[in-house]
């Protein structure tokens, strides 16, 4: 195409900005550069919800094509296209002439063809005495090869799109399946929890997915998904770990005496949640602090352990597992101010965030370590980082810590659920705030 050259089309269809666009665009082509024509028209074909051609435009587009001479489109090999309606609708699949030309023009106003009309309105070429193509009026594809580095591109991501989609609805459809069959596995072993309540929170959470879902829509429910599977495993995993215990502890005929039995137990107040918070302590009426403080100094026999004499059970944090540190920030973005530096990057970060936290909100010391020796490190810090997101609704963090501390070991408590509440919540606060 020559250089600042422009052409207009002919009769009543107007010239447009953006034809005068692709023409400068089709100006910027590098010398030497080369695309295979049907390589190129299969990434548009990929392309084709960003470049905003319909796949009828695309039929046109690869009639069109099948006049350029080469396999390759290239300026010394020239640009331009110069087939008759008549010829054109039947590699056109017969498409009718008025059809033909409402598709010519979506290409044209995609920017993927230029039109280069005669003085009048035909398309032909003339050739010098040799036979060689001398000046050339038709379609031209030069905004194909002045664009063939974005296309591709555009391509390959569609492409990765896709392929997310698909690997996306895999993992969900794999999640939805292990948590229906673990649900049943539960109910079949008589596993104590509350298993109805997690069948109506599965059930809900699959009547929320769209039929019609992008990538990002089918992440946030895998998300939410994969908290509830890994909370039931953690139930499942604690129902087999109680047997293992109880099946070795039949057979050990010695404990393990507590190496200082009368250590004065420092006692929380008992906590109370303020109004619309049903307290979690009103679930176990004959656990109170009498009966704690009775239990932490009462003198070993020979059927408990040293989990029930307050001290740590080795087997017992670690046993559980912890939920991603990324869904616990998204859950509880309030203990990002307290990690080092004012940010959290890792683990050991939020374990630092959860001491500092610890002794702002007055939980002692032995209330946090008896939370790390129930349930692992990760998680106690995981659940201090809650008690702060939830600090309005909490009168007494400490006596709170350590009720859920003896429900996580009775097996009547999961994070999961008190994780998934908090993301929800802080999504609509987002969503109200923009």
């Amino acid at each position: 195409m020559e250089s600042g050259y422009v052409t207009t089309p002919f009769g009543r269809r107007p010239m447009s900005l953006g034809m005068l666009a692709s023409q400068q665009l089709a100006e910027t082509i590098e010398p030497g550069m080369k695309r295979s024509k049907w390589k190129l028209f299969r990434a548009i074909c990929e392309a084709r919800p960003a470049l905003g051609v319909t796949d009828r435009a695309l039929t046109v587009l690869d009639a069109l094509l099948t006049f350029y001479p080469d396999d390759e489109i290239s300026e010394e090999k020239g640009l331009i296209v110069f087939p008759s309606n008549a010829q054109l609708s039947l590699r056109a699949r017969g498409m009718t002439p008025a059809t033909l030309r409402r598709h010519l023009a979506v290409l044209v106003e995609a920017g993927l063809i230029l039109r280069k009309d005669s003085p009048n309105g035909k398309r032909y070429a003339r050739r010098d005495r040799a036979g060689a193509i001398g000046e050339a009026f038709g379609f031209s594809v030069a905004p194909l090869l002045a664009r063939a580095v974005e296309i591709e591109s555009l391509a390959a991501q569609a492409v990765a799109d896709r392929e997310l989609l698909r690997v996306t609805r895999e993992r969900l459809t794999l999640c939805r399946r292990d948590i229906s069959k673990l649900i049943a596995a539960a109910l079949e072993e008589g596993v104590s929890g509350d298993w109805e309540g997690i069948s109506a929170m599965f059930r809900a959470l699959l009547a929320r997915i769209p039929r019609v879902a992008t990538a990002e829509d089918l992440a946030l429910h895998l998300d939410e998904m994969g908290l509830l599977r890994a909370e039931i495993v953690n139930m499942l995993e604690r129902r087999i770990k109680t047997k293992k215990i109880d099946a070795n502890e039949s057979q050990i005929e010695h404990h393990k005496q507590n190496s200082n039995p009368d250590s004065i137990y420092e006692l929380e107040p008992s906590f109370e949640t303020k109004q619309g918070e049903k307290a979690a302590a009103d679930n176990d009426p004959n656990a109170g602090p009498s009966d704690e403080r009775r239990l932490k100094q009462q003198k070993p026999s020979g059927g408990m352990s040293n989990r029930a004499e307050g001290a740590a059970d080795p087997g017992a944090g670690p046993g559980l597992k912890s939920f991603p540190l990324g869904l616990v920030l998204q859950a509880c973005p309030s203990i990002l101010d307290y990690g080092p530096g004012g940010s959290i990057g890792n683990w050991r970060d939020l374990m630092s965030a959860a001491v500092v936290v610890r002794s702002m909100l007055g939980v002692s010391p032995s209330a946090y370590e008896e939370a790390c020796s129930g349930m692992g490190p990760e998680n106690a810090a995981t659940v201090i980082a809650c008690i702060l997101e939830r600090g309005g609704h909490i009168n007494s963090p400490g006596g709170y810590l350590r009720d859920l501390t003896r429900r996580t070991e009775r097996g009547e408590f999961a994070i999961g659920p008190m994780l998934m509440a908090l993301v929800r919540a802080n999504g609509l606060t987002a969503r109200h705030a923009s």
